[in-house]
């Protein structure tokens, strides 16, 4: 049985699916739809595939087949626009929302709705948002409006109120597992990037494409074996090294919380890991270290990544951290990459 539902093109949330597909094939077809969820978990593909099957003319809609499906995958349907932030800040400005609304008022050119989908919605200014809230109390017929959003919760109670709201869950491994498969790549790789995506379809294809976000994970891990065997003034500075990019150092310190709650729970010899590749690893530090200390750590990452996102200053906060990672007699060496 395929992973995709047929014609959407859209892996693991298929009670999303099931549900836009009921209602259109009763005729009910909402005004405005919010679909929420963490980046790269589905949001665009779903509202690619509703705008596929508002158009499609085949019975089987959307069919991925037709010209109008085949056009708004391409980007180049008349009656499909998407919209995302740019500029300063990359957040949608009044001035294409005020281009919407121009565009709303016109009758579909070829297709039978006008559907715009508006991105990272929660980025929007407030001068936007609120210029949208009025295309939404009073939407033009034959118009669909798809918002997507991180999180419903930051986005104005008054837009969300307006729109059919469908908040969209991590998928399961073995679903992406299979999806990575289905795209040829390797059963070693398929496994690890299921599981590192965390039950994001769109991260894991990301990955496989591209080397450079598997390398990076790479030394990252390098970096934490050296730091584990390193003394004072070399923890300093690699803090000040690593500090120099407040993005990538939250990036690491997510990467080394995910690895540490792993080495806790391959200590306790539980199942679920995510880091497939590290197990060796994994038994190298745990023969020098008790569960107290790795969950003493595991809290201290975790405290970490919270300044860090309270925009503390990243260097001191990654200078407190290195220097409270323990020191080990041996490295662990991070194994290449799959």
């Amino acid at each position: 049985m395929s992973i995709y539902q047929a014609g959407w093109g859209v892996v693991g949330h298929d009670w999303a699916v099931a549900l836009l597909r009921s209602s259109l094939s009763a005729g009910r077809v909402a005004h405005a739809y919010l679909f929420s969820g963490p980046p790269q978990i589905g949001k665009r593909t779903l509202a690619m595939a509703l705008a596929q099957a508002l158009n499609c003319g085949q019975p089987d809609a959307p069919c991925g087949r037709c010209a109008s499906c085949v056009k708004i995958a391409r980007g180049t349907h008349p009656d499909v626009r998407l919209i995302a932030g740019e500029g300063a800040g990359g957040s949608i400005k009044i001035e294409q929302v005020r281009a919407l609304q121009h565009e709303a008022m016109l009758a579909p050119y070829e297709g039978r709705y006008r559907v715009f989908i508006a991105r990272q919605m929660e980025q929007a200014t407030l001068e936007a948002a609120n210029s949208l809230l009025k295309t939404l109390e009073e939407p033009p017929a034959q118009v669909v409006l798809v918002l997507t959003a991180i999180h419903s919760e930051s986005l104005p109670p008054t837009i969300v109120s307006r729109c059919q709201h469908l908040g969209l869950r991590p998928v399961a491994t073995p679903v992406i597992e299979e999806m990575l498969r289905d795209k040829g790549i390797p059963l070693v790789q398929a496994q690890l990037l299921a599981r590192l995506s965390g039950g994001r379809p769109g991260w894991a294809l990301q990955a496989a494409a591209d080397e450079d976000m598997m390398r990076q994970r790479q030394q990252g891990l390098d970096r934490l074996s050296r730091l584990l065997t390193a003394g004072r003034v070399e923890r300093l500075a690699g803090a000040h090294e690593v500090s120099a990019d407040p993005a990538a150092a939250r990036q690491l310190v997510e990467l080394w919380t995910c690895w540490w709650r792993d080495l806790a729970l391959f200590g306790q010899g539980a199942e679920g890991l995510v880091n497939v590749d590290q197990i060796e690893q994994y038994r190298l530090v745990s023969d020098q270290l008790t569960l107290t200390h790795e969950l003493a750590i595991l809290r201290t990452l975790q405290t970490t990544a919270a300044q860090l996102e309270a925009n503390v200053n990243t260097r001191l906060a990654l200078e407190e951290l290195f220097l409270q990672l323990p020191l080990l007699a041996a490295p662990p060496r991070p194994a290449n990459q799959a």
